[in-house]
């Protein structure tokens, strides 16, 4: 039996030099610390083949549909949708940021594994964190919701400080720092 072959994960934008779309693109990028375009446009082509699957339940018709429907949001209510009895409108609602949200990656900045979100992909990436006990060194991996509290480190806990965000510094100066500053003045 020969190798399995491999093909291509995602779909490339149509327009590829849009302006506008590589702008929003570069946005999602930086926010969630993504590498390149590519694992965007993989993200993105899972949920357009999530939504394409929900648009032709809502529309089929038969005796296996019903399953099918109930396969689709058992699957997204795993990892994607947090409501009691999610429907097809509920996955057809679904954007690129919740997909992005469920990220390794960025679950592992949230939880504060990492100080910032380049530096939970570097830690993912070495083998630093497991889920369930299960080294995972993907970023891109997407972690159900009965996963997500099972997140931990891999061997030795690395200290990390949050970094403090510009609206948690005070706003007037710490008055030994102007005592200081008028020393050094004179």
């Amino acid at each position: 039996m020969g190798a399995k072959r491999l093909r291509k994960q995602y779909e490339k934008p149509r327009r590829l030099w849009d302006k506008q779309r590589i702008e929003s693109e570069s946005k999602l990028r930086e926010e969630y610390g993504l590498k390149n375009a590519k694992e965007l446009w993989k993200m993105q082509t899972l949920l357009r083949k999530i939504r394409r699957e929900a648009r032709r339940l809502l529309s089929a018709r038969g005796k296996d549909v019903e399953r099918r429907k109930e396969q689709l949001i058992k699957r997204m209510k795993g990892f994607l949708i947090r409501k009691e009895t999610p429907t097809l409108d509920d996955v057809l609602s679904l954007t690129v940021r919740d997909v992005l949200d469920r990220r390794l990656q960025t679950i592992a900045h949230k939880k504060h594994f990492a100080k910032t979100i380049k530096q939970s992909r570097q830690f993912i990436s070495h083998g630093h964190l497991t889920v369930k006990g299960k080294r995972i060194s993907s970023p891109s991996y997407l972690v159900k919701y009965v996963e997500e509290d099972e997140i931990n480190w891999h061997g030795h806990k690395i200290n990390v400080e949050p970094v403090p965000k510009p609206e948690d510094e005070p706003l007037t100066p710490d008055i030994s720092d102007v005592k200081q500053l008028e020393k050094t003045a004179a």
